[in-house]
């Protein structure tokens, strides 16, 4: 019989609660491991243990999937043996064959929990390294640098033995700290924060402001298409779409060019409160980074702060490009985030936008016009769309 043996991350750190954190994590994995079929999962001695009800189940896609939920931090598809060396020995050398084959060098670790078992941890490691080499005589023994490692667990319920241990996504189970709202445009940043947020344990939703016809269906179809990729790691997210256009071609009209950016950001914060507060999120999330266009500067940030009536999360703000994009590309939005269609954030861009701003000036100038009426008239058209784990909406 194989199991898939998921460990935990930070939540073997935790205290008191603990066993919310672990709960909350099986549930999750459950949901997550539902469409591919029965499985018994439970947990003990800070793992989780995944055991298919059935035959047909792709243990393969279950591992894949497994590795991109917070709260894991390695998952082992393991053989359950019983817990006598000589069957461990019996049935470990055909059941490690495939890896043991096609490496060079290999060592043997063994954890005995089970304190009953008759031999220690380094009996256990020169009894099964010793068969393993008569076995595979190829193999070389490395205990700093080996090509496998095989692990052997004496637990209590069985011996499990597995010779790969897959680093899987860590941080901490989705929805154990709360609800967030990302600000999510079509670029590369803004799926990073959320990722980034999701792993923190926040359940993120999103919220994409449209400006038809200045950005086209193509533009929504693209950050609807972010939205689905993101479901594999952040789970179910309710995307609002905001008609914007009314409300950028106000600001174009009645406000100076200079101010338009940080104006412009200061009424998507002031839209996202209004959602806030009706969906209890406790956060709103941007991919912003210091320095990295004109309305990130500090002058700039603290301008649009000043408009939001909850925390804003910046997980990128120390990062540069490379770094975002590297982590673009492990969760694969990078390639549908540089597709070339335009979000309302470039639409009457101005040529030289102010990048230190005072508050007050930026205070006057938005007070040009009265912004409140086309703010409501936005929110109660938004639309909703809710997009299902696994991207499935």
């Amino acid at each position: 019989m194989e199991v898939i043996m998921a460990k935990y991350g930070e939540i073997a750190l935790k205290g008191l609660n603990r066993s919310s954190f672990e709960d909350l994590l099986v549930r999750n994995i459950k949901r997550r491991l539902a469409p591919l079929g029965d499985f018994d999962v439970s947990r003990r001695q800070s793992t989780v243990f995944i055991k298919p009800l059935s035959e047909n189940v792709d243990l393969d896609i279950a591992v894949n999937k497994l590795c991109k939920v917070f709260g894991i931090a390695a998952v082992q598809r393991s053989a359950v043996l019983p817990k006598k060396m000589d069957e461990i020995i019996k049935l470990g050398i055909p059941y490690l064959k495939n890896t043991l084959e096609n490496a060079g060098t290999f060592k043997v670790e063994a954890k005995r929990s089970d304190k009953s078992f008759p031999l220690t941890s380094p009996q256990i490691q020169q009894e099964l390294g010793g068969a393993l080499s008569d076995a595979y005589p190829h193999l070389i023994t490395d205990v700093h640098n080996p090509d496998i490692t095989v692990l052997l667990e004496i637990r209590d319920k069985g011996a499990y033995l597995n010779a790969e241990k897959i680093p899987a996504a860590g941080g901490m189970p989705v929805g154990s700290n709360g609800n967030a709202l990302l600000l999510l445009s079509g670029g590369i940043d803004s799926p990073v924060a959320a990722f980034m947020m999701a792993k923190r344990g926040l359940r993120v939703d999103a919220i994409h402001f449209q400006s038809p016809p200045y950005t086209s269906e193509r533009a929504l179809m693209k950050v609807e298409s972010l939205c689905e990729k993101l479901t594999d790691y952040c789970g179910d997210i309710r995307f609002y779409c905001v008609p914007f256009t009314e409300i950028q071609e106000a600001l174009r009209d009645n406000c100076s060019g200079d101010y338009f950016t940080v104006i412009m950001r200061r009424l998507m914060l002031k839209i996202a409160n209004r959602f806030c507060a009706a969906k209890h999120y406790g956060a709103l999330i941007t991919g912003e980074s210091v320095g990295q266009v004109a309305s990130q500067t500090l002058a700039a940030i603290g301008c649009t702060d000043e408009a939001a009536g909850y925390p804003v999360l910046r997980p990128l703000v120390g990062m540069d490009k490379k770094e975002i994009v590297e982590i673009a590309r492990k969760i694969e939005t990078f390639e549908t985030s540089i597709l070339p269609y335009e979000d309302c954030c470039t639409v009457f861009t101005p040529k030289h936008p102010k990048t230190k701003p005072i508050l007050e000036d930026v205070i006057k100038e938005e007070k040009n016009f009265d912004f409140a009426p086309l703010i409501e008239k936005a929110v109660s058209n938004t639309r909703i769309k809710d997009f299902k784990l696994g991207g499935k909406n």
